[in-house]
């Protein structure tokens, strides 16, 4: 007889019934039941949930740059190609993703005095990027996507969107949030994880990315650039 089998029997004897068909590791307590859920959760942090959520940014990067693709094609584009992205962008990037990085991360540079030029550039490319997009709003809407001229707008307004976001987020993933762990203690790091969580909750209820992220990708299906192999390099 093992001796795991001899402390099983031990415990069996010791405790009664009530752990017969338990196995040797399940009453030492080493099989406890997991919440993979809470486990996945508890996983994602303050850098991770950013950068995560430029993923849904880029997604809709995409989808402005499949518009303006179709424009310049003269293909048929209806104004909701380019308004459900900008609904998108105002949401969930610019007054909640943006207000978390003004209200949480900048400042702890700014308090530290560390890349205090890079982070006023971000602050100010956040306030340049809710004036296009109130631009492309005021433009993608019927009456207005008839005129030429507001069409004109539009397109300039994206691609200075898109010119300007791409390296804002690339900069913020390769120096800002790598730096962010340097400079903050992994107990601040948890802490703001954890009010990002309760953020995302207040103002988008439970399972708020993963529903932002399908509202992306039905806005793909529709313009037929969900299907990624489409994309790969011939």
């Amino acid at each position: 007889m093992t001796d795991d089998r001899r402390r099983f029997l031990a415990a069996t004897t010791a405790l009664g019934i009530g752990t017969l068909g338990l196995s040797p590791r399940q009453v030492r307590g080493e099989d406890k039941p997991r919440d993979d859920k809470k486990d996945q959760e508890e996983e994602v942090g303050a850098t991770e949930d950013l950068m995560r959520e430029h993923g849904v940014l880029n997604r809709i990067l995409l989808i402005y740059e499949e518009g303006l693709r179709r424009l310049r094609a003269k293909e048929e584009v209806t104004p909701d190609v380019f308004h459900k992205p900008a609904t998108l962008v105002r949401k969930f990037v610019e007054d909640y993703h943006e207000k978390l990085e003004e209200k949480f991360i900048f400042p702890e540079f700014e308090k530290a005095k560390k890349l205090v030029d890079l982070v006023k550039v971000l602050r100010e490319q956040h306030e340049a990027g809710r004036k296009v997009t109130e631009v492309i709003l005021r433009n993608a809407v019927a009456d207005q996507f008839r005129k030429e001229e507001a069409r004109k707008e539009l397109v300039r307004s994206c691609e200075a969107f898109l010119r300007m976001y791409r390296p804002h987020e690339a900069r913020e993933d390769t120096v800002l949030f790598p730096a962010l762990h340097k400079l903050v203690p992994a107990k601040r790091l948890k802490e703001l994880g954890e009010q990002f969580e309760k953020e995302e909750d207040r103002l988008f209820g439970e399972e708020g990315f993963e529903k932002t992220v399908d509202q992306v990708a039905a806005i793909e299906k529709q313009l037929g650039i969900y299907d990624l192999a489409q994309f790969t390099a011939k």
